[in-house]
C-alpha cells in the first residue's frame, strides 16, 4: 500500500477512534466498484461483499442499541427507529460527519459525477465500514463506536428526532458556486457537564453564512448549515421577484 494511502487510511482511523488489526479492511471498505474498472481488478477488491456484511451488521447493532436506550418499548416503535436511523440518507449523513468522502477510490468518470456527493456511495460506504470493523474485530467494536456516533439520535422517544441533513443539502448547494465545501467551526461551549451547549459557524471562502446553537458539535453544526440554507432561499426567493437583483445564489449575509 501506498505511503500517502496509508496516511489517508490512520487519519480516518483516528477521526472514528477505532485501529485496525488489517488495514486493508479499511482500505477495501473505501473502494467503490468504479475504481476497480480503471486498475487491474486482480489484485483489488470493492466493497460490495463488505457492504453486504455491514448492512446486516448495522442492523444488529442498532437494533441492540435501541433495546439498551428504550427498554420498555413497544416492537413497532423500536422498528421505526431502526429504519429511520440505517436508511440511506441517515447513513450518508453520518458518513459525512465523519469525512468519508475524504478517503474513498473511486474511478475517474464516477469523480467527474461528484460520486462523493452522491448519498448511495456514502452509505454504502459506512456499510462496508462497519462491515470492515466487524472482521477485523467482532461486534463489540462496532457497538461501541455506533453508540458514540449516534448519541445524538438516540436521546429522546418519540417523536424521533431528524435527520434533516441541512449540512448535505448546504454542500450540494455551495459546491457548484463556489467550488468549496463548506467549513465548520466550534466556537464555543457552555453549560456543565450534564448539559452542554455548543455553537459552531459555517463560513464559505472564509466568510461565515451562518451561526448555530446545539446540544452536541453535530447539531450545532447543522443548524448553522440550516441558518445558511435560509438566507440562501430567501435571496433566491427575491431574486425571482425582484428583476434588479441578481441570481447569483450568494449565501452571504
Amino acid at each position: 500500500m501506498e505511503e500517502e494511502r496509508l496516511a489517508s487510511l490512520r487519519e480516518l482511523e483516528g477521526r472514528i477512534g477505532y485501529r485496525f488489526h488489517d488495514i486493508e479492511w479499511l482500505n477495501r471498505a473505501l473502494t467503490h466498484g468504479s475504481f476497480l474498472n480503471e486498475s487491474d481488478p486482480s489484485t483489488k477488491r470493492s466493497n460490495e461483499v463488505l457492504e453486504f456484511l455491514g448492512d446486516a451488521v448495522l442492523n444488529l447493532a442498532v437494533s441492540h442499541l435501541l433495546l439498551q436506550r428504550f427498554p420498555d418499548a413497544q416492537e413497532g416503535m423500536l422498528s421505526m427507529k431502526r429504519a429511520h436511523l440505517v436508511k440511506q440518507s441517515s447513513l450518508a449523513l453520518l458518513a459525512r460527519e465523519i469525512r468519508l468522502e475524504e478517503h474513498l477510490l473511486l474511478g475517474k468518470s464516477e469523480l467527474l459525477n461528484r460520486g462523493k456527493e452522491k448519498s448511495s456511495i456514502l452509505a454504502n460506504a459506512y456499510e462496508a465500514l462497519f462491515g470492515a470493523i466487524y472482521i477485523d474485530s467482532g461486534l463489540g467494536p462496532v457497538l461501541g463506536m455506533l453508540k458514540k456516533l449516534l448519541e445524538p439520535y438516540l436521546q429522546s422517544e418519540p417523536p424521533f428526532p431528524s435527520f434533516q441533513d441541512y449540512k448535505s443539502l448546504l454542500q450540494e448547494k455551495a459546491q457548484p458556486i463556489y467550488g468549496l465545501s463548506p467549513d465548520y467551526q466550534v466556537l464555543k461551549e457552555s453549560g456543565p457537564d450534564h448539559d452542554k451547549r455548543f455553537q459552531a459557524s459555517v463560513a464559505i471562502h472564509g466568510e461565515v453564512k451562518g451561526i448555530g446553537w446545539g446540544k452536541s458539535k453535530k447539531e450545532a453544526e447543522q443548524e448553522a448549515a440550516r441558518k445558511a440554507l435560509s438566507k440562501l432561499e430567501i435571496r433566491n426567493t427575491k431574486s425571482e421577484t425582484d428583476p434588479d437583483v441578481q441570481n447569483t445564489n450568494d449565501l452571504s449575509k
